[in-house]
């Protein structure tokens, strides 16, 4: 009866032992599997542990600023958005909007009662033309933002290849007359001054005396 019991002992001790063999070995395979990963085989997320690396788009050439069209390629665009709005009866747009910034002169500031108003002079035209204009006057490539005494203040809009837009301040001042224009003007108010209105009345015949 002892060596039964014995032998039913030692029979259980071997299939604890071989149990517990059998666990640990399948938790250490385990674990291989989880730290060897084949060489193919994609993450499926970000290591927390390493230093995050934003992702670099190739670049695909240096981005170069968009050229306007030619004057005569803008005139045509502008004269278009005119039948345009005609044919919608609303307002047209104005002339200066086929202009670029670098294609004016300012050749006048004034106070009106509206507020400060400009005269520009197209320069790509041929008579050139002159237009006057308020704060909020649209251009090809700009705005009117404000008009200053002896400048005007605008807001210019550049565009680039990838998309880009870029907005600057750019500030013309008020062109100086050149000798030949100063000398026209100071002719033309000669001509128009009070002192030839005296001489001319002075030269006319006094009237008859009376008998």
């Amino acid at each position: 009866m002892m060596d039964y019991k014995k032998a039913i002992r030692i029979g259980l001790t071997v299939a604890l032992t071989l149990s517990a063999i059998s666990v640990a070995a399948f938790d250490v395979a385990a674990q291989d599997k989880a730290e060897v990963k084949p060489v193919n085989e994609k993450s499926s997320g970000r290591d927390p542990f390493k230093k995050f690396q934003p992702v670099i788009k190739p670049s695909r050439g240096a981005a170069t600023k968009l050229e306007p069209p030619s004057i005569q390629v803008r005139i045509e665009r502008y004269r278009a958005q005119k039948v345009a709005a005609a044919n919608a009866h609303v307002a047209a747009p104005k002339p200066t909007t086929a202009l670029l910034l670098s294609e004016v002169q300012v050749t006048g500031i004034f106070r009106t009662p509206r507020g400060w108003s400009a005269m520009v002079e197209a320069t790509p035209l041929s008579p050139k033309l002159s237009y006057v204009v308020y704060p909020g006057e649209s251009f090809f490539d700009g705005q009117l933002v404000a008009i200053e005494e002896g400048r005007l203040v605008f807001r210019r809009d550049s565009v680039w290849t990838d998309g880009r837009r870029e907005k600057s301040v750019e500030l013309k001042p008020l062109r100086v007359p050149s000798p030949v224009e100063a000398m026209t003007s100071n002719q033309a108010a000669a001509k128009a001054s009070p002192a030839d209105a005296s001489a001319a009345a002075a030269a006319k015949p006094g009237a008859p005396e009376k008998q």
